[in-house]
């Protein structure tokens, strides 16, 4: 039996289920799907997304698609307390066809009583929060074998690698997600797979990649750049980004257009072809207001946001967002607000509450209101509704 999960943008993902001693070997194409009746086939697809608002949205984006193009499909989320409100919009548009397997979130000694998402304490928190969820290996172990009807596969982040180690012990393939594109997955795998011999390195290069590109030490992934090898939490980390490298598929938050030559790369390391782009993912929701990340938006400020926008020509407006974690240094906000300012165009500003911008810059280029003669809008402090900018 096939298990078939239809995506979007017609790529169809097909689950193999353990049978016996073996995978069975059956394929089937988006255009067989209705004579094999693998429709009508009941799918239970156990989802664990990474608790950082970069991972976890996108990875509730594509369960939205998949459950909007497989109506015989049954998605179980794991998720911890304080993560569940992000699955608000994504229950709500599903009502009928999601669980939800709330786990609390295992003590860690590095971690502040109550933090369960990496926007609570920054990049430095990723390295004790995956190990701390490593933990949950044998409470999702009970539940799987306590559950009538059990996954056929795990969908998990590629900051979850030890998931693949437990989708072995329950003999179901695990699929690795990734929020981010390709050709960071091409650079990642080389970099955990030759970390010993690279980390001392001044710069790093990729022959084998299209290309061949070359960067220096300070520009790559910071999650490797901190590595220490003495440190066994920090060796739990490249087990599991190692392990993801041995996963039975990988669907990427990109499209072919964008980077079909890595997507075809990682088929040819990995030996088969069930690697998949499948975005730009997209909301639940549509356009409609959806809280996606900022827990207590503020509305006022984004409906003014979206005014100002309304009355500015296509085109003309630049977005200026370095995410939810990132704080710019004093010099760096200096400099970013220098050449705004001199740019003399429109611009859209987010900023961290706790940055600040220099002083005089937004009596400068914003009047109260949020514009200025000149076509300037300046600031706001916290996330507004980045999709809906």
């Amino acid at each position: 039996m096939v298990n078939c999960l239809k995506v979007c943008n017609g790529v169809a993902i097909n689950v193999r289920t353990w049978r016996g001693n073996r995978w069975n070997k059956e394929s089937i194409t988006p255009e067989s799907r209705a004579m094999s009746g693998c429709e009508q086939t009941p799918i239970h697809i156990l989802a664990f997304p990474y608790p950082a608002q970069g991972h976890m949205l996108p990875l509730l984006d594509l369960a939205h698609q998949l459950l909007l193009t497989n109506l015989n499909l049954t998605l179980t989320l794991v998720v911890t307390p304080k993560n569940l409100p992000f699955l608000n919009p994504l229950l709500s548009a599903h009502p009928t066809c999601i669980e939800t397997l709330v786990l609390e979130f295992p003590l860690h000694p590095s971690l502040p009583p109550g933090v369960e998402n990496v926007k609570d304490i920054g990049n430095l928190g990723n390295v004790p929060i995956i190990n701390a969820l490593a933990k949950l290996h044998s409470p999702i172990l009970h539940w799987f074998n306590s559950h009538a009807s059990p996954p056929v596969a795990i969908i998990s982040d590629f900051f979850l690698g030890w998931t693949h180690h437990l989708a072995h012990q329950l003999r179901i393939p695990r699929i690795t997600f990734y929020s981010s594109g390709a050709f960071l997955a091409c650079v990642s795998d080389h970099l955990w797979l030759n970390a010993d011999a690279l980390l001392s390195s001044p710069v790093v290069s990729f022959p084998h990649l299209p290309k061949a590109p070359s960067f220096s030490a300070d520009h790559l992934p910071s999650v490797f750049r901190h590595y220490r090898g003495s440190d066994p939490e920090w060796r739990f980390v490249r087990d599991c980004m190692t392990a993801n490298t041995l996963s039975w598929g990988r669907v990427f938050n990109t499209f072919g257009a964008l980077e079909r030559e890595y997507v075809e790369h990682l088929r040819s390391q990995m030996g088969h072809h069930r690697v998949w782009s499948v975005g730009p993912l997209v909301l639940p929701g549509g356009s409609g207001s959806l809280n996606r990340g900022n827990s207590n938006p503020d509305s006022a400020a984004t409906d003014a946001v979206l005014g100002w926008l309304d009355g500015c020509p296509d085109g003309t407006v630049v977005y200026v967002c370095f995410g939810s974690q990132k704080l710019l240094k004093p010099n760096q906000v200096a400099a970013l607000a220098s050449g705004l300012e001199g740019s003399g165009g429109r611009f859209i500003w987010v900023m961290k509450a706790g940055s600040l911008p220099p002083d005089g810059f937004e009596e400068r280029v914003v009047l109260p209101g949020g514009t200025s003669s000149r076509d300037l809008i300046g600031l706001v402090q916290e996330l507004v509704q980045q999709r809906q900018v």
